[in-house]
């Protein structure tokens, strides 16, 4: 659902994924292969808000500010479902956690990982590779290079969505039956914790 506001109208490159339960409104620009969400809210009506190449923002997150600002995604920045973005800028290739909520003019540096239920205050401002945890939120230690692997091949599988999404997403009616042959799903991906545990 694509929304016109008091003339300014969403920019959307033809590579990316709105889907049609997602709310854009206004003053957005969104970069190449980006994906965002059903439920995901992205309101450019009182500000600007610029998602460059490769961001996701997924299920039921809510993107705002107060009037007159502009706020800024960097490329590949991540947002997890449910998260909160009101008026803060968002660093490279950074990682906002589920249900956390980042407010006005935060500063969350490049490849950052922001945890889950995080609270970040307004004005806060965080430099590159910082882990950040808790409420009010506070940086714990530095990012390795382990875990911004883990973080950028997460993101991937994003960038690729928008494609799989345009390729194979449809309305169905839903079947009242399992199949025999009922497809199985792709075990790509493995949570940081289960990387350590296949290292060892």
């Amino acid at each position: 659902m694509i929304y016109s506001f008091k003339g300014h109208i969403p920019v959307v490159h033809e590579s990316s994924f709105v889907h049609p339960l997602a709310a854009v409104t206004g003053n957005v620009i969104i970069g190449k292969n980006c994906y965002i969400g059903p439920g995901a809210a992205i309101r450019g009506d009182w500000g600007e808000i610029i998602l460059e190449d490769g961001v996701n923002v997924q299920e039921n997150c809510t993107v705002h500010m107060f009037p007159g600002r502009s706020i800024r995604f960097r490329e590949s920045a991540h947002i997890g479902h449910g998260a909160v973005i009101h008026g803060a800028n968002l660093g490279r290739n950074c990682l906002i956690g589920m249900n956390s909520v980042i407010m006005d003019d935060a500063v969350i540096g490049d490849e950052c990982i922001v945890g889950a239920m995080a609270f970040v205050k307004a004005e806060s401002i965080f430099e590159a590779r910082q882990l950040i945890v808790g409420n009010p939120a506070k940086a714990i230690k530095k990012v390795s290079d382990e875990m911004i692997d883990w973080k950028t091949a997460g993101t991937r599988l994003y960038q690729q969505l928008p494609t799989d999404c345009f390729d194979t997403l449809k309305a169905v009616e839903p079947l009242r039956h399992i199949p025999k042959d009922r497809p199985k799903q792709e075990d790509f991906y493995r949570t940081l914790q289960e990387m350590k545990n296949f290292k060892l």
